[in-house]
């Protein structure tokens, strides 16, 4: 059996193709975008594989594949994603991030003051998940601004409710491992 090209030279000169056929510089903020949903989708790995292995991980495994959906219609151009049939955000995903947000935060003490990244591998791993989700959110809006209707419907809703999801399951997994919350202190 012959093994699969991983390297195609298509790309050696600066350019790339999108799901359509089209080819654009890597350089365009549209590669860029989809990227940093890429990088996001690993991050998201490390932090699980911090996790212990008693914590259920299904949902995180659900937004993982949600973020392949949402890198495929961003390498889409618009009017060619009903053609591929790419798959969609849906509202259930967003609902289903509402759900883990407020079953986990229900457990927690409230939040009073700014706390640090930090604590168990697994929540500082997705704080930095987090953080990544945020800046993708901003780039998003930096990008529709600039072509207007390509950001996937319902994928700027998901991207500003995975980054409070989180931030919630950071504070979850602190807490479960009795690990205090460090305080941020302004001027320290």
């Amino acid at each position: 059996m012959k093994k699969a090209d991983v390297y195609t030279r298509t790309g050696d000169m600066g350019t790339t193709g999108l799901v359509g056929g089209t080819r654009i510089k890597k350089s365009d903020p549209r590669i860029n975008l989809y990227g940093e949903v890429d990088e996001l989708n690993s991050h998201i790995g490390v932090a699980i594989s911090h996790m212990d292995k008693s914590i259920d991980k299904s949902l995180l495994l659900q937004i993982q594949s949600s973020l392949f959906d949402l890198g495929s219609n961003l390498a889409c151009e618009k009017d060619k994603r009903t053609q591929f049939k790419l798959p969609q955000i849906s509202k259930t995903a967003i609902d289903s991030l509402e759900n883990d947000i407020d079953q986990m935060d229900s457990q927690l003490a409230p939040l009073k003051h700014f706390i640090l990244p930090g604590g168990d591998p697994a929540a500082a791993s997705f704080h930095v998940c987090r953080t990544v989700c945020r800046r993708i959110e901003r780039e998003m809006v930096d990008f529709e601004d600039q072509h207007p209707g390509e950001i996937p419907e319902n994928a700027l809703v998901y991207m500003n409710r995975l980054s409070d999801y989180f931030f919630i399951l950071s504070r979850y997994l602190n807490s479960n491992k009795n690990i205090e919350e460090t305080q941020w202190v302004p001027g320290t």
